[in-house]
C-alpha cells in the first residue's frame, strides 16, 4: 500500500494542476494579449495600452456598461427585497394555504430552461403591452422585470437556508418581552441574516450582469447590455478592446474577493480573540 501513495500523489497534483490551468490559462492569455500591441489577438506585436484608450472612447461599450449596472443593481435590490420576503414566509410560518404554489412559483425559474423562461415573458410583456398599454416595447423596463423574476429565486433559497438555522428561541424571547413581530424582525432576525441578504443581492447583481439569453428576448431596440455587445462583437471576430474589458472585469472581480477575503480573516481574527480572552477570563477569574 505504501508504495501506491506516491503514484496516487503525483496523479492528484497532476489533475489539480491540469484544471487550475484550464480554468485560469484562458484568463491569463486574454490578459497578456489585452497589452498587445497587434491588432490580431493571436500575434504578439509588443507592449502597449492603446487598446485601453480605445475602449473608454468606445461609446456603445460605455452606454452598454452603465446601462448593464443600473438593471444589476435595480434587479438585485428588487430580487432581494422580495425574496427575503419569501424566504421569510416559507422559513417562519409553516404550513399555509398557497405555500405549495409558493414554493414551485419561487423554484421554478432556477430549473427552467433560460430559452423557455425568455419566450415566456417576452410572450407575456407582448400580451400586456396589448391589452393594458404597458409596458411599452421592449427596454430596460421589461430587462429589470425579466432579471428579477428569476433572481429572486436565488435569494429565496439563500435567505431561507439561513433562516432554518437560526435559532427561533432569539425570536421568541424577543416576542415574550413585549416586541411586535415587524420590530423582531427589524431589530433581530434581519441583522442576524444580514450576511445571507449581501450574498443574496450579490448573487443577483452578478446573475443579472451576466445574463445574456434572457436578455435577448425581452430587450429592444436601443437597449442593449453588455453581454450582448460583447457577443455581437465576439460573433465577427475577437477584438482587443474587448480583451481589455474583460481585463477590467477580471481586475474588478479580483479586487473584490481580495477585499471581502481579507474582512473575513480580520473577522475570524477577532472572533478568536474573543475567544481566547473569554477563555483566559474563565481560566483566571479576577
Amino acid at each position: 500500500m505504501n508504495s501506491l501513495k506516491p503514484g496516487l500523489s503525483w496523479v492528484r497534483l497532476s489533475a489539480l494542476v491540469f484544471g487550475f490551468a484550464f480554468l485560469y490559462v484562458p484568463i491569463l492569455s486574454l490578459v497578456v494579449y489585452s497589452f498587445n500591441k497587434s491588432r490580431l489577438v493571436t500575434v504578439w506585436g509588443g507592449f502597449s495600452t492603446e487598446w485601453y484608450g480605445k475602449l473608454f472612447a468606445n461609446e456603445q461599450i460605455l452606454q452598454a456598461a452603465w446601462l448593464s449596472l443600473r438593471i444589476a443593481a435595480l434587479n438585485a435590490t428588487c430580487a432581494t427585497i422580495l425574496g427575503t420576503l419569501a424566504g421569510f414566509s416559507l422559513a417562519r410560518f409553516g404550513r399555509f394555504r398557497g405555500r405549495t404554489l409558493l414554493v414551485t412559483l419561487t423554484t421554478a425559474p432556477l430549473v427552467m430552461p433560460e430559452v423557455i423562461t425568455g419566450l415566456s415573458l417576452l410572450l407575456l410583456f407582448v400580451a400586456l403591452e396589448q391589452a393594458v398599454g404597458w409596458p411599452a416595447g421592449r427596454g430596460m423596463t421589461t430587462i429589470t422585470l425579466a432579471h428579477i423574476t428569476f433572481t429572486l429565486s436565488y435569494v429565496t433559497v439563500v435567505v431561507q437556508s439561513r433562516l432554518a438555522s437560526l435559532d427561533v428561541s432569539l425570536e421568541e424571547a424577543a416576542m415574550d418581552l413585549g416586541a411586535r413581530p415587524a420590530k423582531v424582525f427589524a431589530l433581530i432576525t434581519l441583522p442576524i441574516i444580514a450576511p445571507a441578504v449581501l450574498s443574496g443581492w450579490l448573487l443577483a447583481f452578478t446573475i443579472s450582469l451576466d445574463d445574456l439569453v434572457i436578455t435577448s428576448f425581452v430587450a429592444g431596440p436601443g437597449a442593449s447590455t453588455l453581454p450582448m455587445v460583447i457577443f455581437s462583437k465576439v460573433r465577427l471576430g475577437v477584438s482587443p478592446d474587448i480583451n481589455a474589458l474583460a481585463t477590467i472585469m477580471v481586475a474588478l472581480v479580483s479586487i473584490g474577493v481580495l477585499i471581502a477575503g481579507i474582512v473575513m480573516a480580520r473577522r475570524t481574527n477577532a472572533t478568536q480573540r474573543e475567544m481566547k480572552q473569554g477563555d483566559m477570563q474563565l481560566a483566571f477569574p479576577e
